[in-house]
């Protein structure tokens, strides 16, 4: 079910006549857009593409007039599906340590986020707990995988305890795949809407950013049952309209890479997580390994009374305007920022060359 929100919104009346029109086959003197190239079959390849991949990939059933919905990024894709989902006053149960949007479009779509913890090291939660958190209020649960700040990747077993909670509580699932092809160490991803019961209650978000290096363009997407996408289109249609036409086309080449770029993806991000999380081992920081995604976390609590920071917030500030290394505060990833306080996040998707200088810089930090 859609929100009642998303229900009270009327298709938009320019592209209504645009529908309209082509079902009667009139001349569309309605819609500024052109009658002349791009063809139609390019308008439509994006949507395509997409639906081929996630077969490809994870061989899931999508049609793409059905199931597919591009927006301008996963950030954005984020707040339509939320806005698309929840009504006033309903909860959300989000994973934490978690990417900064999610709680903001909860507030934004005036539902309340309900924080469950992953726990270091290796990021596991209670699956207790989590049921805990299930109240008569909650509409869905939203996880990122590979995570970021973490690199956690939720294991098979964890995705069918979340999967059996949504089921017996009938929930939705709204996960954040964005960092689906950077995995590490011979890990594999699995979609939680693949899972047996799943596929009708599931939204997958991604997008074109992280894997084709290309954070710029805002391409990004959402895949879920017809019903939940209309929702989702009707809520994106009246905060964006639409990702940017030459940008999408130039997708489709990126969704159609052969596997052996994939390898190639996974085999220079490792490269590149090794080496940056040697560097910050010896500096001294406490690391946690990621598992996928290019993003470490580390633990600078001993660090803190040495060089006189209260928190987090001050070790990064000292970090970039002592050491000369911008870094992220890891409370900014925590809705409770005692649980960040002591946490700093690194990040890799850099040449090598930046690499070994940032490791050099580190050594200052070393005794």
């Amino acid at each position: 079910m859609i929100s009642k929100r998303v229900q009270g919104f009327t298709e938009s009346v320019i592209r209504e006549m645009t529908r309209v029109n082509n079902q009667y086959d009139g001349i569309n003197l309605a819609q500024g857009m052109p009658n002349f190239p791009p063809p139609k079959e390019i308008l439509e390849a994006a949507h395509q593409a997409i639906a081929e991949k996630n077969g490809r990939f994870y061989a899931m059933e999508i049609h793409p007039d059905r199931h597919v919905t591009v927006c301008c990024g996963s950030t954005e894709t984020m707040l339509a599906t939320l806005m698309a989902v929840l009504n006033p006053g309903d909860e959300v149960i989000i994973f934490e340590p978690f990417y900064e949007n999610y709680g903001p479009g909860c507030i934004m779509s005036q539902a309340e986020p309900v924080y469950v913890p992953l726990e270091p090291p290796a990021f596991g939660f209670d699956p207790d707990r989590l049921r805990g958190a299930v109240s008569p209020r909650t509409r869905a649960i939203i996880f990122n995988s590979p995570n970021n700040p973490t690199g956690k990747i939720f294991s098979r077993a964890e995705l069918q305890v979340i999967a059996d909670i949504c089921i017996e509580h009938d929930l939705l699932a709204i996960t954040d795949e964005i960092y689906e092809h950077i995995l590490y160490d011979g890990a594999t991803h699995v979609p939680i809407a693949t899972l047996p019961g799943m596929a009708e209650r599931t939204i997958t978000i991604s997008g074109i950013s992280k894997s084709y290096s290309v954070t710029g363009w805002r391409v990004g997407y959402a895949v879920a049952s017809p019903e939940l996408s209309l929702g989702i289109r009707r809520a994106h249609d009246f905060i964006t309209v639409g990702a940017p036409h030459p940008l999408q086309e130039a997708a489709v080449t990126a969704l159609n890479l052969p596997d052996a770029y994939y390898v190639y993806l996974r085999e220079s991000y490792q490269a590149r997580r090794d080496l940056l999380f040697s560097k910050v081992e010896e500096a001294g920081f406490t690391a946690f390994k990621p598992r996928g995604a290019y993003y470490i976390l580390t633990d600078v609590a001993h660090w803190l009374l040495e060089y006189k920071c209260a928190d987090d917030h001050e070790f990064a500030m000292f970090l970039v305007k002592e050491i000369g290394v911008a870094t992220v505060p890891g409370s900014s990833f925590y809705s409770t920022k005692e649980l960040g306080r002591t946490k700093i996040r690194f990040c890799f998707p850099k040449t090598d060359d930046m690499l070994i200088e940032a490791g050099r810089r580190l050594q200052k930090l070393a005794h």
